[in-house]
């Protein structure tokens, strides 16, 4: 996994370095520099019948901003903060009854974990609207119980893989959506209290196919 992580990186920046250096690229202006993007709805939020209550025990309390920076019409960059709180693990799959075990609450923590971060993220458009994206979120991870009371700390490095179609809106393109499907892997996730553990190792440190919407500003 770490010489998985490496190559990607690798191949990240010297994807970016490459088309920013070429002459095409130096010829290239956008249109935008900047944009900023935060999820419209997520699919997998995992908050069950509780949805738009905070406080609830399902409630997973997400925040997702995103600054990126167009380098051209092909490459975008950026820095990705992000917030939430999990209350099963993350690596729970659709095919393993992921939506029952909500209702069953088999899996539920003793308790949440919060995990925030600033990461990086690479944009590349493939053709047309259609794009790639690698984003790379450290995270601080901590554990609470039913009551809030902190039992720990830990570290995670949470990446995703996202494929998408980049849909531009209004006269100057300055609005835009992004529906999307998108992969995770995480690792480094060994420090977690006894309760939290026990579940964690039942499961995988990955989860496939999560469906998702951007919304999105240029500027």
């Amino acid at each position: 996994m770490k010489n998985q992580f490496t190559i990607l990186l690798l191949f990240c920046t010297l994807s970016a370095f490459a088309q920013t250096n070429s002459p095409d690229s130096e010829k290239t202006e956008v249109a935008h520099k900047w944009r900023v993007s935060l999820p419209y709805f997520i699919i997998t939020d995992r908050i069950g019948k509780n949805f738009g209550d905070w406080d609830a025990r399902t409630s997973t309390q997400m925040i997702e901003l995103h600054v990126k920076r167009n380098l051209d019409n092909k490459n975008i960059i950026g820095l990705k903060l992000a917030t939430w709180r999990l209350f099963q693990p993350m690596g729970i799959q659709w095919w393993d009854g992921l939506l029952d075990k909500l209702d069953t609450e088999s899996e539920f923590y003793p308790g949440h974990v919060r995990e925030s971060g600033i990461g990086i993220t690479y944009q590349r458009m493939l053709w047309k609207g259609l794009f790639a994206t690698v984003e790379v979120l450290p995270q601080f991870q901590t554990y609470l119980d039913l009551d809030g009371n902190k039992l720990g700390n830990g570290f995670k490095l949470y990446n995703s893989y996202h494929l998408g179609y980049h849909i531009a809106l209004g006269k100057k393109k300055r609005w835009f959506i992004e529906p999307q499907v998108h992969c995770q892997h995480w690792m480094f996730d060994n420090n977690a209290p006894d309760g939290f553990k026990e579940l964690d190792d039942k499961w995988a440190n990955y989860f496939l196919f999560e469906p998702n919407i951007y919304v999105g500003f240029n500027f």
